[in-house]
């Protein structure tokens, strides 16, 4: 295994601590034992203001947004979907991630409170992300809009960039998507691999898509496997970051190429020695920092 240093030591504190695997835990359990890890991040640059929403879903219900304004003139908007499987996460776990991506873009970044499973089945996911992109159209007109996300959210990234296209929805610049769930094969090449079976394991996706997603049918819908939609023409550009160990790099990988084949402008980087979720450990692995980096200099970049 090349796991760099960092990660290595990341891993032996957290074996440390005596916790069972993560699907072994109920989803209230897996929950809090994650959200635990914001304490490792330390504050995020400060905004100009910081405010609340409520969003409506699709189906009556609603959900939360934080926004995060970096500025007086703001040069964008950026929805941030963030992950956890559709199951665990929550804006506050993801707040100094997203403080650090508005001072570094200088865009509103939304972080989309969107509701999780099992208490909410697919497509609720799905609908409250594509829901997140009308409310911030509507909410800061002509403003440009990139929307991004990790692993969960970076398939509901994809998924929302390719619902705006199909239904003439707003326009999005930019998708981001970081170590992204495409497709519901959990016995592809990274599946498989012992050396990927680190934060993120296979028996953790297979959890993770019982509870999101337990009918097979539902699955393989492209609005919850989007490597298996049938054109991916015309989407926004993408940049796509993928992880060596990590059980999704494959899928993310072969995303990135099905959506080059279509004509789409793609940047994208496998981060070598780093495993699932490095890009969310703000201020706990050097790679994470890289990792912004890339993003913020691309979203940057596209609003030039």
């Amino acid at each position: 295994m090349a796991l760099d240093e960092a990660t290595t030591q990341f891993l032996l504190q957290m074996g440390d601590t005596g916790v069972k695997p993560l699907h072994e835990m109920t989803p209230d359990e897996a929950r809090m034992t994650f959200a635990a890890l914001r304490d490792l991040y330390g504050p995020g640059p400060e905004m100009v203001r910081v405010e609340e929403a409520v969003i409506d879903g699709e189906d009556g219900g609603s959900f939360g947004a934080r926004v995060l304004v970096p500025s007086e003139t703001p040069r964008g908007v950026l929805l941030y979907y963030h992950g956890g499987g559709w199951v665990i996460g929550g804006i506050d776990e993801f707040d100094t991630l997203g403080r650090q991506l508005a001072a570094r873009t200088g865009c509103t970044v939304v972080l989309v409170d969107y509701r999780l499973a099992p208490e909410h089945r697919y497509p609720t996911a799905a609908r409250d992300a594509y829901a997140a992109l009308t409310w911030a159209a509507a909410t800061f007109p002509g403003q440009p809009i990139v929307v991004a996300g990790d692993s969960a959210g970076g398939n509901l990234a994809a998924v929302t960039a390719r619902r705006a296209r199909d239904e003439g929805g707003p326009e999005i610049l930019l998708q981001v998507l970081v170590y992204p769930v495409t497709d519901c094969d959990l016995d592809n090449g990274s599946y498989t691999d012992p050396a990927n079976q680190l934060m993120l394991s296979r028996d953790s996706m297979v959890w993770f898509w019982d509870h999101y997603a337990p009918d097979p049918a539902d699955r393989a819908d492209p609005d919850a496997s989007p490597l298996r939609a049938a054109d991916l023409s015309g989407l926004p550009p993408a940049v796509v970051l993928t992880a060596e160990h990590d059980v999704l790099r494959d899928e993310g990988e072969a995303y990135a190429e099905r959506l080059r084949a279509a004509g789409v402008p793609v940047e994208s980087r496998r981060f070598e020695g780093q495993m699932h979720a490095f890009f969310t450990l703000v201020n706990v692995l050097p790679g994470s920092a890289a990792a912004v980096t890339m993003v913020s200099e691309a979203v940057r970049s596209r609003l030039a």
